[in-house]
């Protein structure tokens, strides 16, 4: 694809990411109108504040594009060549507690593959960015994934599924597992910025269930971009469009940690 046309693509998600991080900046220390989408997932009038603001930038520069976005809404649609895969406000639990870790997400599909990635912290005002074929960045910094090897020497991220207290499978199996195999495991609530931290090699490894599109599309363009591996837990490749369960590495640590997941029978995770 022109490298001009990919530009002007990453341009419009980069303005629509600051613009709408400022909204969120603005917005964090205020009361919020809070929503419950499930016992434990919740949505505030920022998330959707957010969403219309992203979604209003990228309909003016593309009109005839499509949106796949995390709040319900007219603009939803998947079925178009060139998709929009956003997540307005990604760690919407810790914004509500002026948890400083929250960000924001934009991919954009074309038949169904990511080929641009921006995730946007708008408190660290780290601006990660990825066009396929052409680097992962921060800040305009390139950056690449770690170069560890040991497993027992690893920093890990992960999350939990928001049925965790009805789900037959909450990850704290796995968690439990891979705590005594890795050096240590943190969970910050926020499944992109994880995946922009295993680009930028703070992180060696992320795994997560029970994810949607919008958390992952933009961060697996960065982490492949940044030389890392993604894929299901048993190894195959990862579809952002059908696939929940992922497993990103710095591709070094990548076949260590399947065979450290296999060792927990998948009743149990």
């Amino acid at each position: 694809m022109d490298s001009a046309v990919l530009q002007k693509y990453l341009d419009t998600a980069v303005e629509a990411s600051r613009e709408a991080g400022e909204l969120l900046i603005n917005g964090l220390d205020r009361a919020k109108k809070i929503e419950y989408k499930g016992r434990i997932n919740i949505v505030t009038d920022m998330d959707n504040a957010s969403q219309d603001i992203i979604i209003k930038i990228i309909q003016h520069n593309f009109p005839d594009h499509s949106f796949l976005a995390e709040e319900e809404n007219e603009y939803n649609t998947r079925n178009a060549k060139h998709l929009w895969v956003i997540d307005p406000l990604d760690g919407t639990t810790n914004y509500t507690h002026g948890y400083r870790c929250f960000c924001i997400s934009i991919a954009l599909l074309i038949e169904d593959e990511s080929v641009v990635g921006v995730i946007y912290d708008p408190w660290g005002k780290e601006l990660f960015t990825a066009l396929k074929g052409y680097g992962a960045y921060v800040n305009g910094r390139r950056i690449a994934v770690s170069e560890e090897t040991d497993l027992e020497k690893s920093l890990l991220a992960t999350g939990f599924p928001y049925d965790i207290r009805e789900g037959s499978i909450s990850n704290l199996g796995l968690f439990n597992h891979l705590i005594v195999r890795a050096q240590a495991i943190r969970r910050d609530g926020s499944a992109a910025l994880d995946l922009a931290y295993v680009a930028a090699g703070r992180f060696d490894g992320f795994w997560e269930f029970k994810l949607h599109p919008w958390d992952l599309a933009a961060g697996l363009l960065i982490v492949k971009e940044a030389g890392g591996t993604v894929s299901t837990f048993s190894g195959n490749s990862f579809n952002v469009l059908t696939e929940t369960d992922m497993l990103a590495t710095n591709g070094k640590i990548h076949q260590p940690l399947i065979r450290a997941i296999k060792e927990v029978p998948k009743a149990l995770w």
